[in-house]
């Protein structure tokens, strides 16, 4: 009698068990197919709409270096695709991710940063990316501040409007210091102070604005506020399902060496152990310059070169 009651349970629990395995492998199914077809989704209208990233950018492959052990070093370059016009990089970044510290730093260097490119001589740092495209502005960065980059990003910008309005459809809430306006034949930039809700195209309007007194200055620090901002609504729950879609709707307006298992590992990394804030730098902005106007160059910011780079490194350890 005890013997077949011992038997009964072994049969329940093996069934118990069954069905919890079975109930995992449903879910795990489910959200396999939820993120592919979201993921298609997104690709498919950014294809209807996306011109794609055409451009070779430069001759020369990537060589990038390994990154110190246990971080990352990414060069992220924003640009604004226009047709056939060679293409200047409008935003360049370092980014920094300490997978063992769970640290994630930023640093913009400013376009107009006067640099050695390597071959070319003292130039504006932005030319080295529309004169030998991605690898000549880590050749750049590398010989003027030391720092090795192993991958790098270049993003349209049509892209960062794209994957806003997926990832926050209703709109990003951010406090606008003073009014924007500035209208060229591409653009307008049309805000008002006080705190707004912006969708894509005015929140890259809000991050690109320069046409005040500060120039590029206060640019690159909304550029980091923006930032900081998108981080918590991509970690937000209705951020992560909104992920796989954001995904393929970005993807025809990147261009990355970084692929695909390197992307889900640090993706993951991030997701489970996201960093509180986002550690930023501004070169040379934090560290000194001077205006100085340079013939065929127009204005450009001077700096001491050995203090730059010595900074940078320091910040980056």
């Amino acid at each position: 009698m005890e013997e077949n009651r011992l038997t009964m349970r072994r049969a329940r629990r093996r069934k118990r068990t069954r069905r919890i395995v079975l109930g995992f492998f449903v879910f795990f199914v489910l959200i396999g197919a939820y993120v592919v077809y979201e993921y298609t989704a997104g690709l498919r209208n950014a294809n209807q709409n996306a011109p794609g990233m055409n451009e070779s950018y430069g001759d020369e492959p990537f060589e990038g270096s390994e990154s110190p052990e246990g971080k990352t070093n990414v060069l992220l370059l924003g640009i604004d695709q226009r047709g056939d016009e060679s293409t200047r990089s409008d935003t360049i970044m370092i980014g920094q991710y300490d997978t063992d510290q769970n640290k994630l730093k930023l640093v913009s260097l400013m376009r107009d940063t006067y640099v050695n490119i390597p071959g070319y001589g003292y130039k504006k740092l932005n030319a080295a990316f529309a004169l030998g495209g991605p690898e000549l502005m880590r050749r750049t960065i590398q010989e003027n501040f030391g720092v090795d980059l192993e991958y790098y990003s270049i993003i349209d910008f049509d892209g960062f409007v794209s994957i806003v309005n997926t990832i926050a459809p209703d709109g990003v809430t951010i406090n606008v210091e003073k009014d924007m306006y500035y209208k060229d034949g591409v653009q307008t930039i049309d805000l008002k102070a006080g705190e707004q809700t912006l969708d894509g195209k005015e929140l890259l309007g809000y991050a690109r604005f320069r046409n005040d007194a500060y120039g590029d200055l206060k640019r690159v620090e909304r550029q980091q506020k923006v930032l900081n901002t998108l981080k918590d609504e991509f970690v937000s729950f209705t951020g992560l399902a909104r992920l796989p879609r954001a995904l393929g709707a970005i993807q025809p307006y990147v261009k990355t060496n970084m692929g695909t298992p390197a992307i889900l590992g640090f993706g993951t990394d991030f997701l489970i152990k996201t960093p509180d804030d986002i550690e930023t730098f501004t070169i040379p902005k934090d560290v000194g310059y001077t205006n100085l106007r340079v013939p065929g160059e127009g204005a450009v910011l001077s700096h001491d070169e050995e203090k730059t780079k010595e900074a940078l490194q320091s910040f980056l350890e």
